[in-house]
């Protein structure tokens, strides 16, 4: 068993490969350009949306306010009739990158952590078991919760598998960084 703070050089290195890795996909690569295509008639339902000053948060619409509420024939028609949504709603004005990529990072170094744990916990250190426990868990980490908004919320199943593949990247340069960083 190796002690956590004996692994901070892969943790760290790992985390910061992983932030630029993803800066790469996201950014120079046009892997998930159609993640979120454009909604039908924007500028209407734009419009239509405005007036209602709609907070910042999860919704879902139409949304039964109980459990019996849910059987009612009444609200039957409001699904039928549509539109059926699970939306998220920001707040105005431009996009928080930086506070974004600043809670990116620390996720990516929480992963670490975790990947850390693991392999450090691991019987023996070849390169081998170090890179399939710090990369199954940094792959557990970054992808595995991902699937629930497809099946749940109905995420798009392309966007959740892409997510998954840059996931399982992830997981690859996090093992292989704690193969090259591993304390001997």
């Amino acid at each position: 068993m190796l002690p956590l703070p004996a692994l901070w050089l892969p943790i760290l290195v790992s985390a910061v490969l992983v932030f630029v890795a993803s800066s790469a996909i996201h950014m120079v690569l046009p892997w998930h350009k159609s993640d979120y295509p454009r909604m039908p008639n924007e500028e209407k339902a734009m419009d239509a949306l405005r007036p209602l000053a709609i907070p910042p948060g999860d919704y879902l619409v139409p949304c039964p306010g109980t459990r019996a509420e849910m059987r009612t024939p009444e609200f039957a028609e409001k699904l039928k009739k549509g539109p059926v949504m699970v939306m998220t709603v920001i707040e105005n004005g431009p996009m928080p990158m930086g506070k974004d990529m600043v809670f990116w990072f620390l996720y990516c170094l929480v992963v670490s952590i975790f990947a850390g744990y693991i392999a450090g916990h691991a019987f023996g250190s070849s390169p081998r078991r170090i890179i399939r426990m710090a990369g199954v868990t940094a792959f557990a980490g970054y992808t595995l919760a991902l699937w629930q908004l497809s099946i749940w919320y109905r995420r798009s199943l392309s966007t959740t598998a892409k997510a998954t593949v840059d996931g399982a990247i992830y997981a690859l340069i996090t093992g292989a960084v704690f193969v090259w960083l591993w304390p001997h």
